[in-house]
C-alpha cells in the first residue's frame, strides 16, 4: 500500500503542475493558440474518451489482474504534459486530449487495488487515509507548478513529465500485482 501511495503522489504530481495551467498553454502560448469554444470542445473530447473506456477497462481489471492497468494510466499521465509541450495547434491537441482522457483507463482498478490491500476491518478507513494523505501532499504540487510556470511552461510540462516518469518507473518495480479474486456469477 505504501509503495502504491507514493507513486500515486508522484503521479498526481505530473497531473497537478501543469493542470491550472494547461488552459493559458492553450490558448496564450502555443504558436496557433485555441479560442475558447475549441478549449471547451477538447475538455469535451477529453471528458467523453474518459467516460468511453472506464467501464470496458473495470469490467476487464476484474477479469485478471489490476497492475497493468493501473501501470497504463499511470504512462498516459505520464505523457500527457510531454505530448502538450509539442502540440503546436488545435488539431495536435485534439490528440493530446484523447490522452488525457486516456488518464481515466485505470482509475476504477486503481481504487479496487486501495481496497484489496486494505486491512479487512477497516477498509473504508483506509481508503479515506490513503486518499488524505495523497491530497495533503499533491497540494503542494499545485503551488510549485505556479513557481515552475513563472520559470516558463517549458518548465512547468518537463518538471510535471519527469514526476510522471518516476512515479510510473517506480510503480513498474516496485509494486507486485494482486490478481483479481474469481467473481461468483449467477446461474442463468
Amino acid at each position: 500500500m505504501k509503495r502504491l501511495l507514493v507513486t500515486d503522489i508522484l503521479i498526481r504530481f505530473c497531473e497537478q503542475i501543469p493542470y491550472a495551467f494547461v488552459v493559458v498553454w492553450c490558448m496564450k502560448t502555443i504558436s496557433e493558440p485555441v479560442s475558447a469554444i475549441q478549449f471547451g470542445l477538447l475538455s469535451t473530447i477529453e471528458m467523453g474518451v474518459a467516460m468511453l473506456v472506464y467501464i470496458p477497462v473495470a469490467y476487464l481489471a476484474d477479469t485478471g489482474t489490476k497492475k497493468p492497468f493501473v501501470l497504463l494510466t499511470f504512462v498516459f499521465f505520464t505523457l500527457f504534459p510531454l505530448v502538450l509541450l509539442f502540440t503546436p495547434s488545435f488539431e495536435w491537441l485534439i490528440l493530446a486530449f484523447i490522452l488525457r482522457g486516456f488518464q481515466e483507463f485505470g482509475e476504477p482498478t486503481r481504487k479496487a487495488l486501495i481496497m484489496d490491500l486494505s486491512p479487512a476491518h477497516c477498509k473504508a478507513a483506509m481508503f479515506g487515509l490513503y486518499y488524505l494523505i495523497r491530497d495533503i501532499f499533491v497540494a503542494f504540487a499545485a503551488l510549485g507548478g505556479a513557481f515552475l510556470w513563472q520559470v516558463s511552461p517549458r518548465a512547468n510540462l518537463l518538471s510535471a513529465f519527469a514526476f510522471g516518469l518516476v512515479g510510473t518507473i517506480g510503480f513498474a518495480m516496485l509494486t507486485t500485482d494482486i490478481p483479481t479474486p474469481s467473481i461468483q456469477r449467477r446461474p442463468k
